[in-house]
């Protein structure tokens, strides 16, 4: 009974103890599910990515996973490319008619800037990132220039979600591509001005594809906006067009940068070292260049030619029409001659571009294709710009633009410039063999450019004048040595001169500037180690005009000129207007179809009015002038020579003979009658003013001036050169001649000068002290002079160069009552 009572006991207790650890135990259990539940909902923040990557979602493996789902866009990044550079270039791929002016078009590049994607806790920030500044990590400067250059967030979004082996995340970019992101669109504030562009209309605003590539993702999206002014007016108040976003990533094998020259042209990127052992940081610039290696390094340390490993290609927009296809081909290939000077074969390469059958994936916005690009366009040019890594200078990618009426200008120009000259420039309907080879011409030109070559305009003034007159010099060294310079037509020869080249072609300065910039020294380490063999290259041909480079945009040397030809440009220029003299009566005749309007006759006639003002402006720069030889300290010699006084003389007495007086050959009746009313007075004042103005600049004088007080007897004086030029403008005044419409209006222009030089120029320039007191005193002198003259000589039989004479006298007594 005992131990029944026990077992009873026992049992109750097992079942109490049971019981009570089934409520204890349901508690914890409770609890842990409470915990869980809290954690799950803590860890909520993030979606399932199969939430999001879910049936319908459109992908594309690449660079990055791209998720199209409905109208957002989710980048899936693997960590591993967290905090790698890439470059984000931002193009135009669709545009309304006269977007943005003549040099806006599809193609256009709007940006670009190296990004990187980085975590913040939960979120991404893409960042931009600047290479400008550098320092070795191990330097104990290197944290100054990191906090100086802290760089900004162009864009931030929250991570969604998550792989499933958490080695990517998802972020959305919908808001990149259809919310205003500064620097990724096409609407500046000058854009913004000049359409009155009032908001983004995101509801018109959408993504239109993403393709990801392995080493690239293009997007393309359609940005509307509300605009008060369009750029046509049948718009309805709206502005869309189709932008390209291309992200590349960057070379992790970086290419070893080549240090920058400048003897020798080249484009670049300026760094500052912030290690220099100098007293300062150590600035200094790398080329914009095209990875170049041989297949075959042994080969080529040999001497033999060698291909690269990787070729640039070049495609040709499917736009191109067939017929001038072969001279776009040719224009590029054309460096191969050049490339070879530097121990490469086939180093360039044209290739149509891919039918959508043969490729459908193929785009002319994708970073990964250089193209020509044939752009239907009333604009008249054509550009090469390129895509460059910042932290090396190597090109990656380039388009060539060229416009569809840039034919127009070389169809003109040839008529204007060769016409006297040669019977294939005299027709509207230029051959093919001539206007085929300047289209070749043109594209080397913009290749040349996205080679990493500028413009050379010191190479036109490295071959005699009248070299330019010869057949066998001109066909075997062309216009200049450097197809870099603009030197479109030979205006030099004359017609008695029998196969000459009227067309420029590439030179010997081109193929040495390409083999110093892209020979490869498989010795050299470091950029540094290249120095000594670079600076070897250049002294070689220091001696040599054909070698020299100078960039020609300042206006001060004459040997360094935009269109001229030549080493000297006075000759060149009276050889030059001797021909326009011959073309202008055979205009008419040149330019006119049975049936058809006088519209051709007058858009040439009014160019060749240009061409002459040019011929002009290139002797002006003789006055004043310094001649510039880019040299290094260890070259001997120096590097500013004033233009000898004597040919500033010869300068001056040609714009007294060929820029101010009358151009009575110009004034053809025969024209004029058939293309206006009235207007030729204005229109050659225009032109003679824009002459007397540059010939009478302040910086010109200003440099007479100081070339006075540094050289003494050995400088063309500023006072002789100011009482030539009085006495020719006013020549009539000193032989009692009759004056006409064309030399009042350029006597009246130069009282004007003069009179705003007394008047404004202190109050416009404070700081150049005395050398601007000199320019008014100058100025006021003249005035007394031509004052008193005119009272002197002021008599005349003809009525109306009496009065006008008065009236001189009057604005002068204006002039210097009010001073």
């Amino acid at each position: 009974m005992k131990f029944s009572i026990i077992i009873g006991y026992l049992t109750f207790s097992l079942l109490f103890i049971s019981t009570a650890d089934a409520q204890f135990f349901g508690k914890k259990k409770k609890k842990e599910e409470q915990s869980a539940s809290k954690k799950s909902e803590k860890k909520s923040e993030f979606e399932k990515y199969s939430e999001i990557v879910k049936k319908g979602t459109i992908t594309d493996d690449g660079l990055f996973k791209t998720h199209m789902n409905n109208d957002k866009l989710y980048f899936e990044i693997p960590f591993n490319l967290l905090g790698k550079d890439m470059l984000l270039v931002s193009r135009i791929a669709k545009l309304p008619d006269n977007f943005g002016g003549g040099y806006v078009n599809a193609g256009s590049k709007i940006n670009e800037q190296v990004v990187r994607w980085e975590r913040r806790k939960n979120n991404i920030d893409i960042k931009v990132v600047s290479f400008e500044n550098e320092s070795d990590e191990e330097s104990p400067i290197y944290k100054s220039v990191e906090a100086n250059n802290f760089f900004p967030i162009l864009f931030s979004s929250k991570i969604e979600a998550f792989n499933s082996d958490s080695t990517s995340l998802l972020v959305d970019v919908s808001d990149i591509y259809q919310k205003e992101v500064a620097s990724l669109n096409a609407m500046s504030s000058r854009i913004r001005k000049r359409y009155s562009v009032k908001r983004l209309d995101q509801s018109r605003s959408y993504i239109e594809s993403v393709n990801s590539y392995p080493q690239n993702i293009e997007v393309k999206h359609v940005m509307t906006y509300d605009a008060d002014n369009p750029p046509e007016r049948d718009q309805a108040n709206t502005i869309s067009m189709l932008l390209n976003q291309s992200m590349i990533l960057l070379p992790e094998d970086k290419m070893m940068p080549r240090l920058a020259d400048y003897r020798v042209g080249w484009f670049t990127i300026e760094k500052y070292n912030y290690n220099s052992d100098e007293l300062k940081s150590d600035n200094y610039e790398i080329l914009r260049r095209w990875r170049l290696e041989p297949k075959d390094v042994e080969a080529y340390k040999r001497g033999e030619l060698v291909e690269p490993i990787k070729p640039i290609v070049y495609y040709l927009d499917p736009a191109t029409p067939e017929k001038w296809r072969p001279y776009f081909k040719q224009g590029i290939e054309d460096w191969n001659v050049a490339f070879e000077k530097a121990g490469f074969k086939n180093a360039i390469i044209a290739k149509d571009a891919p039918t959508k059958e043969e490729d459908p994936e193929f785009s002319p916005e994708d970073v990964r294709y250089s193209v020509v690009r044939y752009v239907a366009s009333t604009t008249r040019n054509a550009v090469g710009p390129s895509v460059s890594d910042p932290r090396t200078g190597e090109i990656l990618e380039s388009d060539i633009i060229w416009y569809h009426n840039h034919l127009r200008s070389y169809r003109n120009r040839f008529m204007i410039e060769a016409g006297a000259q040669n019977p294939d420039a005299r027709t509207l309907q230029t051959p093919e063999a001539e206007i085929g080879e300047m289209m070749r011409m043109v594209i080397a030109h913009e290749v040349g450019h996205a080679l990493g070559l500028p413009h050379n305009m010191k190479a036109s003034s490295a071959y005699p004048t009248d070299s330019l007159r010869s057949a066998s010099f001109t066909q075997k060294y062309g216009l200049t040595p450097s197809i870099m310079d603009y030197a479109r037509v030979n205006y030099v020869a004359q017609p008695e001169d029998k196969g000459v080249r009227y067309i420029r072609m590439m030179g010997p300065y081109d193929e040495y500037a390409i083999n110093w910039g892209y020979r490869y020294l498989p010795d050299a380490e470091t950029k540094e180690d290249e120095k000594a063999t670079l600076d070897k290259w250049i002294l070689e041909k220091a001696d040599n005009p054909w070698y020299q480079f100078g960039g020609g945009y300042d206006g001060v040397d004459p040997q360094s000129q935009r269109e001229s030809l030549g080493k000297d440009q006075v000759k060149a220029s009276e050889y030059g207007l001797a021909n326009l003299k011959k073309v202008v009566p055979n205009l008419v005749e040149w330019t006119s179809a049975d049936g058809e309007t006088y519209a051709e006759l007058e858009e040439v006639y009014r160019e060749l009015g240009y061409i002459w003002r040019r011929y002009v402006g290139h002797v002006t720069t003789n006055i004043g002038g310094v001649y510039e030889t880019r040299k290094t300290a260890d070259q001997e010699g120096v590097l500013y020579t004033p233009v000898p006084k004597g040919i500033q003389r010869y300068a001056l007495s040609f714009l007294l003979d060929h820029a101010f007086t009358t151009p009575n050959w110009l004034l053809n009746k025969d024209i004029l009658d058939r293309i206006e009313s009235n207007g030729a007075i204005d229109r050659v004042k225009s032109i003679q003013l824009y002459n007397l103005n540059q010939l009478l600049d302040e910086d010109r004088l200003i440099r007479m001036v100081e070339a006075e007080e540094r050289y003494g007897n050995d400088a063309y004086s500023v006072i002789e050169f100011l009482t030539n030029l009085r006495k020719g403008l006013f020549s009539e005044l000193y032989s009692y001649k009759k004056t006409d419409a064309y030399r009042r209006n350029i006597q009246r222009e130069y009282v004007e000068i003069a009179g705003n030089y007394i008047h404004h120029l202190e109050a416009e320039d404070p700081e150049n002290g005395i050398l601007i007191s000199d320019i008014i005193s100058l100025m006021r002198g003249e005035l007394n002079r031509l004052k008193n003259d005119l009272t002197r000589y002021g008599k005349n039989n003809d009525q109306l160069t009496a009065y006008h004479w008065d009236d001189l006298s009057a604005r002068i007594d204006k002039i210097l009552a009010n001073d």
